[in-house]
C-alpha cells in the first residue's frame, strides 16, 4: 500500500508499550508525527495543550477505560476525531464508542494496511470537521456584524448554504425581494472560496438597456457598432478566474439569456463583432426576485437556462419574515453610524424598535437602514424616539391575518369561498408572487398554481 496522502499529528494512547511502538511505527514510516503515551490523564492534558489531527486510542486501560476518555478528550475538543482500538471480546464497548462519537473501531491485532487505510480516512473526516468551522468563522467575521446578520433559522439555513457551496465551482442563483440582501449572499459565497483572490464583478441586468448590456457582458471588437473605436473586453472574460455576478437575471432578454446558456455549457463566449471563441473559467452566481418558473410558463425565460443557472438555490428570507434580526441590525446601523460620525445615537427606545419590529418593511434590509441612518441623524441625544422615524412607519398598521377576516355566520360557510378569499389576501400579502404565496399558506407551488387557476384568480 502506497502511503497515506494526508500527514498529520496523530496521538497514540495504549498502556501496552509494545503496542504503542507498533503502532507509531507504522504511522511514523507513512510519515505521520506521532506522540505517544500509556496514561489516559496524561493524553487528556496533550489534547487539551496540543493541536492533533487524530487520536488513536485503546479501549481497556487500568486507569481510564477508552469510552471515558473518549467522552473527556471530545468534551475538551468538540470536533476531535478518534479511532478505538480493541480486542475481538470487546466488540459490543467499540460500537458502543462509535456510537458517543468515535470514528471506527479496529481490532487487534491491528494490520498495517487496515490502519493506514482507517487513519487516511479519519485524517480526511478530520481535515473536513476543520475547513468547515474555518468557513464558518470566515463568514462569521466578515458577514455576521455590518454585513449579513441572523439569528433566525432562515438566515442560519442561509449560512449553511452559504458554507456549503462556497468551496465548490457550482453555478448559485439567489432568490430574494429587493434590498434583502442577495449581493451580500453572492459576495460571501465568493470570499469563501478559491476564487477570492481577486475581486468579484457584479452587474445589474435591470438597470443596462439589452443593447448596451450585451456589450459589457461579452466586449465587443473595434468597428463592431457606431462608436466602436477600440476593442473592449467584456465583463465575462474580465472575470475569468474569479466570479461575475449577475443581478436581477430575471430581466435578461432571450437573446441574451441563449448567449449566457452557452456560456454555462461550453465556458465560451465571443465579443460583439468577432469570429474569435474565447475560453473563460468564471464562476457564475445569480440573483432574481422574479418567479422565474412562472415566466417560463409566460415564454419568457428558457426553461434550459433555469436549470443550470438553479443548480444551487439559495432563499434570501425578507426582513418581515426574520422579525428577531430587526434588533441585531439596528445595533449594527448604529454603531457603524457613530463610527462615521453620524451622530451620537447609541440606542432605540423601547418605543420605537415597537414602531419598527410592527413595520412591514417592503424595502426590507436596505430600508431599514435608511430608516436608521435618517433617525440618527435627527435625534438630538443619545436615543432615537418615535417622532424620528420615517413617516411610513410611524403611520403603518399591522397587516390582520386572513383568517381575522373570516366570521363563521350561524348557518355555517362557504369553504369554497374562505379558500378564495385566503388566496386573495396571501397574494396580496405576497405583492403577487405565487412562491411567498404559497410559502404563508403552507402550500407547495404547483398546488398553490393550481388553486389560483381554479378560482380564476388572476396573478402577474
Amino acid at each position: 500500500m502506497e502511503e497515506s496522502a494526508l500527514k498529520s499529528s496523530v496521538l497514540v494512547l495504549d498502556d501496552q508499550r509494545n503496542q504503542r511502538k507498533i503502532l507509531s511505527m507504522i504511522l511514523e514510516d507513512a510519515g505521520h508525527e506521532v506522540t505517544a503515551t500509556g496514561s489516559p490523564a496524561e493524553a487528556l492534558q496533550m489534547v487539551e495543550a496540543g493541536n492533533f489531527d487524530l487520536v488513536l486510542s485503546d479501549l481497556i486501560m487500568p486507569d481510564m477505560d477508552g469510552i471515558a476518555f473518549l467522552e473527556n478528550a471530545r468534551r475538551l475538543r468538540p470536533g476531535l476525531v478518534v479511532v478505538v482500538v480493541t480486542a475481538h471480546g470487546t466488540i459490543s464497548s467499540a460500537v458502543e464508542a462509535t456510537k458517543k462519537g468515535a470514528f471506527h473501531y479496529l481490532t487487534k491485532p491491528v494490520g498495517k494496511e487496515e490502519l493506514l487505510l482507517i487513519v487516511q480516512r479519519a485524517l480526511e473526516q478530520a481535515h473536513l470537521i476543520e475547513e468547515n468551522r474555518l468557513l464558518y468563522s470566515e463568514l462569521k467575521r466578515h458577514y455576521s456584524v455590518d454585513n449579513m446578520i441572523g439569528q433566525h433559522g432562515s438566515m442560519q439555513e442561509v449560512f449553511r448554504l452559504i458554507g456549503k457551496v462556497a468551496p465548490t465551482d457550482t453555478t448559485v442563483l439567489v432568490y430574494g425581494e429587493s434590498g434583502a440582501g442577495k449581493e451580500m449572499v453572492a459576495r460571501a459565497v465568493h470570499q469563501l472560496s478559491y476564487r477570492a483572490s481577486r475581486p468579484m464583478l457584479a452587474i445589474n441586468c435591470a438597470a443596462i438597456p439589452e443593447a448596451l448590456l450585451e456589450s459589457e457582458l461579452f466586449g465587443h471588437e473595434r468597428g463592431a457598432f457606431t462608436g466602436a473605436y477600440a476593442r473592449k473586453k467584456g465583463l465575462v472574460e474580465q472575470a475569468s478566474g474569479s466570479t461575475l455576478f449577475l443581478d436581477e437575471i430575471g430581466d435578461l432578454g432571450l437573446q441574451l439569456q441563449g448567449k449566457i446558456l452557452r456560456l454555462l455549457q461550453e465556458r465560451q463566449i465571443q465579443r460583439l463583432g468577432g469570429t474569435d471563441t474565447i475560453r473563460v473559467d468564471v464562476r457564475i452566481i445569480s440573483s432574481t426576485h422574479r418567479d422565474l418558473t412562472k415566466m417560463i410558463l409566460e415564454g419568457s425565460f428558457r426553461d434550459d437556462l433555469y436549470y443550470r443557472l438553479n443548480t444551487f438555490p439559495i432563499m434570501v428570507p425578507a426582513l418581515r419574515e426574520r422579525p428577531t434580526d430587526i434588533p441585531l441590525f439596528v445595533e449594527s446601523f448604529i454603531h457603524r453610524f457613530r463610527k462615521l460620525g453620524s451622530g451620537g445615537v447609541k440606542r432605540v427606545s423601547p418605543a420605537a424598535m415597537k414602531r419598527l419590529l410592527g413595520y412591514y418593511w417592503p424595502g426590507n434590509v436596505r430600508q431599514l437602514e435608511s430608516a436608521i441612518e435618517r433617525a440618527a441623524i435627527l435625534a438630538d441625544g443619545e436615543v432615537i424616539e418615535e417622532r424620528h422615524l420615517p413617516a411610513e412607519v410611524l403611520t403603518a398598521h399591522v397587516v390582520p391575518s386572513p383568517s381575522a377576516e373570516i366570521d363563521i355566520p350561524d348557518g355555517g360557510l362557504d369553504l369554497e369561498e374562505v379558500e378564495k378569499r385566503l388566496l386573495i389576501r396571501a397574494m396580496e400579502r405576497s405583492g403577487g408572487v405565487i412562491a411567498k404565496a404559497a410559502r404563508l399558506l403552507g402550500l407547495t407551488y404547483r398546488t398553490m398554481q393550481y388553486r389560483l387557476d381554479k378560482h380564476g384568480i388572476r396573478y402577474r
